[in-house]
């Protein structure tokens, strides 16, 4: 069968390849199907802070499978179990919340890693991740083919930064700007300059690490806003993807897309 098991979106990280890409929190698969015939290289399906569950995480997946579009998935924490049935699900890059200490990060690298490397529960003859074991060779190659994001959201994990980002299995590190402000005082103000200047200092201390980081911004799609175009907010503050050998990859760059879709027309982050 067609190759099934690499990941391009972590290939195209570390070629340094900008991708653009937008969150869906629509929780429904006609609609990420929908989105991902609009040419973006990357979809991020949430379970943190929408409805979705492995049932609708499932037929999402199956839906993004006839199209280039990249799934990333959001899981609503660091819980290995979670993250396990995830990978057996076919699930590849995993955006992870609340990641605060160099301790937490290793634990996720093991999570999404098969033994003697990590934790992961060995049961691919039956999970759709190797295609029911269809794929040859799924179990030696799975481990290299997983993508693992983590969000720095709070005051302590900016404490840890260096520490986290240079985790062994750790392949990004993105600053949630929202709950660090929250963390800082801030509440629903992100655009406060002590969490610019702190969202800053967290760049040029990857930057110093050898990571290449970019302010930036995705497009977000909700049920709401999902009929009409967003202006971008002078409110908000940057969000910080900083990942090995790219700019940006989670996230296009502030300002408008200058990519347009396949239908032709323009889009606009926010």
């Amino acid at each position: 069968m067609e190759d099934r098991l690499t990941n391009r979106f972590k290939a195209r990280v570390a070629a340094g390849e900008l991708q653009l890409g937008l969150w869906s929190v629509m929780g429904d698969a006609l609609a990420a199907e929908v989105c991902a015939g609009a040419g973006f290289d990357w979809m991020l399906l949430d379970i943190e802070h929408a409805p979705n569950d492995l049932r609708t995480i499932l037929s999402q997946l199956q839906a993004l499978a006839a199209y280039d579009t990249h799934p990333v998935v959001r899981p609503r924490s660091s819980d290995p179990d979670a993250i396990k049935q995830l990978l057996d699900l076919g699930v590849q890059t995993f955006l992870v919340p609340m990641v605060e200490s160099g301790d937490q990060a290793a634990s996720l690298a093991r999570a999404v890693r098969y033994p003697p490397d990590g934790i992961r529960g060995v049961g691919a003859g039956l999970a759709r991740a190797s295609r029911w074991m269809r794929i040859g060779g799924y179990l030696q190659r799975a481990d290299a083919e997983v993508c693992l994001l983590v969000q720095i959201e709070s005051r302590r994990g900016l404490e840890n930064l260096e520490e986290i980002a240079t985790t062994p299995g750790v392949d990004g590190v993105f600053i949630g700007a929202a709950d660090l402000a929250a963390d800082m005082g801030h509440l629903g103000q992100p655009g406060q300059p002590e969490v610019v200047a702190a969202i800053d200092d967290a760049i040029a201390r990857l930057r110093a690490l050898g990571r290449r980081a970019a302010p930036c911004r995705s497009t977000r799609l909700s049920r709401a806003a999902s009929s009409r175009r967003a202006a971008p907010s002078s409110r908000s503050a940057p969000t910080c993807s900083c990942l090995p050998g790219a700019q940006t990859a989670s996230c296009a760059p502030s300002g408008p897309a200058r990519r347009k879709p396949a239908d032709g027309r323009s889009n606009e982050a926010n």
